[in-house]
């Protein structure tokens, strides 16, 4: 899934984003205020990584503005300052968490999967859709209790659909939030991706929408 970090410090960003791509995650990175309202305004990412401290416009002012706008999507705080009263600031202007620096990433990572997963209205860590089993602590998937293996790019694109299980997902979507913009890819790549998941979960576990998508299927396993 795509996610947005606005961190000016490029020392942390560059940690921060080695980490998220190893667990699947494909960053854009913008290291002042105003890129990274444009950016979280103008394109769709599953979560952001926000810096409270930027140049430009402070993190703050960008959360406000995104929220004033419309902007849904889920937003992890971050600040070197560690009081309550900005915390509480954070909250109330639509953070949807908050995490002091130094912090380390194991609890990053922790927070950003529990933000992702309250937007999509999952209560616990464990995805359940019939008889598949997907657990995003562990990258791991099962059908009737049974491991199956994926790719990183094949449970990329299963965990997004079942995260969007109750819509339609366009081609359009899978394409831009699966692969980053300098990647090279042939046209029919998600049309080849959802035929390997079915041949590996059952035909019946993604529908295609003709004209709007592929969905989970509502009676999937």
């Amino acid at each position: 899934m795509r996610l947005l970090l606005v961190e000016d410090d490029r020392l942390i960003a560059r940690n921060v984003i080695a980490h998220l791509e190893r667990e699947g995650f494909v960053v854009t990175h913008e290291t002042d205020g105003e890129c990274g309202w444009f950016t979280g305004e103008s394109e769709e990412f599953a979560a952001v990584v926000l810096d409270l401290g930027l140049p430009g416009m402070d993190g703050l002012s960008v959360l406000k503005r995104w929220r004033s706008g419309g902007r849904g999507m889920p937003v992890l705080i971050l600040t070197a300052r560690g009081n309550w009263q900005e915390r509480v600031e954070g909250i109330d202007a639509g953070a949807d968490d908050y995490l002091t620096k130094p912090f380390q990433i194991p609890e990053l990572l922790a927070r950003l999967r529990a933000i992702i997963r309250r937007s999509c209205g999952q209560s616990t860590p464990v995805i359940l859709i019939g008889s598949i089993e997907i657990d995003p602590r562990t990258k791991s998937v099962k059908r009737d209790g049974l491991p199956v293996s994926l790719t990183p790019l094949e449970y990329r694109c299963l965990v997004h659909l079942a995260h969007n299980r109750q819509r339609n997902v366009s081609q359009a979507e899978l394409t831009e939030q699966l692969y980053a913009q300098d990647f090279e890819r042939e046209s029919n790549s998600v049309e080849v991706l959802i035929g390997r998941l079915r041949r590996k979960l059952g035909r019946e576990i993604i529908e295609t929408r003709r004209g709007y998508g592929y969905r989970i299927a509502g009676d999937a396993g």
